[in-house]
């Protein structure tokens, strides 16, 4: 859902509840084990953005963000991805987290 350029969403519960400024630093794929593990897939989608345009309304844990527009930039950890799990896009790959010298 989306209200003036900010994000709304939550949990599917509905325990938690959220808004966010649609002005993400950053997206990217993890493909470390603990985030396969916390997801049960192949990598967790993740972004980043200033605590400042964040604003939680309800609850703590499990947020969920409905309909970004920006799109992941990257692929990190796939030194440990799933052996199963083909990443067929053109995406940079990172077998760990990035330097930002290694970014350039």
């Amino acid at each position: 859902m989306q209200d003036n350029h900010r994000l709304v969403g939550g949990c599917w519960c509905g325990a938690v509840r959220y808004r966010v400024a649609d002005e993400f630093l950053y997206a990217l794929n993890c493909h470390c084990s603990r985030c396969r593990a916390a997801t049960g897939s192949a990598f967790k989608a993740t972004a980043g953005i200033e605590r400042e345009k964040f604003e939680l309304i309800k609850g703590a844990d499990h947020l969920l963000v409905y309909d970004p527009s920006i799109r992941p930039s990257e692929h990190i950890y796939v030194g440990s991805k799933a052996p199963w799990f083909e990443i067929t896009d053109e995406l940079p790959q990172f077998d760990e987290y990035p330097s930002s010298a290694s970014r350039d």
